[in-house]
């Protein structure tokens, strides 16, 4: 069993292009079905459809979320096809359905609190440059954390102000960037020079090393320590902001889908939602009867 598991996510890597952390998904999620099997006395050969939906209570007798739980029963589909070698056998997981996922509105900075921020940056730091630019990349091109660190040098353009970022499913796409992020980038490229040992990834950590995104979450954490009355901060709670400030402005949801990276306008369709209050604010200041 464990060499059809690494063959799976072998084939997830390379034929599907799949995300270090998606591969991290499905592979804990096929190892505790296994563990579930074991523990059940149960066969993967014969594992049943009625199984399978023994399988689905138990992971909800779990409290697990919908959203996991939806992604646990989309992982096991994907392997029983992997490994099943008569095609037209039953997928004990096809017939499932899926949860309905919950529908939270995503958590965002208001301008206040983003200028707060930018004031925190601790400046006593020798690489408080770096920070500096970490925070204004996230907030001027809405990039993953994944996306971020994966960075180098000649993905960017300055004259042009943009930069090439590699996402999900090895996708590229170019994103502009403005005047504050490109000040930031050429104030840290001397420091970045000081440090960087013989690579081309934009950001470094105190030893010259890549960043890691473990390294961007611990310097935007101590970041929101200082600000203190600052709610939580997280990378993506930076990229919720930049795509809710550019709908709040006027910017048209299909081009803020194409510089989010998303395959789905649902997907970015979730932050109109967001912007609803932007919406009654200025109903409440133009309309004659407000």
């Amino acid at each position: 069993m464990q060499s059809q598991i690494n063959a799976f996510i072998a084939y997830l890597k390379n034929e599907k292009n799949f995300s270090s952390h998606t591969l991290t998904a499905y592979n804990n999620d096929v190892r505790s079905f296994i563990d579930y099997l074991n523990r059940e006395g149960l066969n993967i050969e014969t594992f049943s459809y009625q199984n399978a939906r023994g399988y689905l209570v138990y992971l909800y007798d779990q409290k697990l979320t919908r959203s996991s739980v939806s992604r646990k029963i989309s992982s096991l589909k994907t392997f029983y096809r992997f490994i099943q070698l008569d095609k037209d056998a039953l997928n004990p997981f096809d017939a499932l359905v899926h949860p309905k996922k919950e529908q939270y509105l995503p958590a965002f900075f208001y301008e206040e609190e983003m200028a707060q921020l930018f004031a925190e940056i601790d400046q006593g730091k020798p690489l408080h440059k770096r920070d500096q630019l970490i925070l204004e990349l996230l907030y001027a091109t809405g990039a993953r954390v994944s996306e971020l660190v994966n960075l180098k040098l000649q993905d960017i353009d300055e004259e042009m102000m943009v930069i090439k970022l590699l996402g999900k499913g090895n996708k590229e796409r170019i994103v502009p960037f403005g005047s504050f992020a490109l000040k930031s980038l050429r104030n840290y490229f001397p420091v970045r020079q000081q440090y960087a040992h013989d690579h081309d990834y934009l950001l470094i950590n105190s030893r010259g090393e890549p960043l890691t995104t473990r390294g961007v979450r611990y310097i935007l954490d101590q970041v929101i320590m200082r600000a203190g009355n600052v709610s939580e901060i997280h990378p993506h709670k930076l990229r919720h902001t930049f795509a809710t400030h550019l709908l709040n402005e006027g910017a048209d949801l299909r081009t803020v889908q194409d510089l989010l990276g998303h395959v789905n306008l649902s997907t970015t369709g979730r932050y109109t939602h967001v912007t609803k209050e932007h919406l009654r604010q200025t109903y409440l200041n133009a309309h004659p009867r407000a």
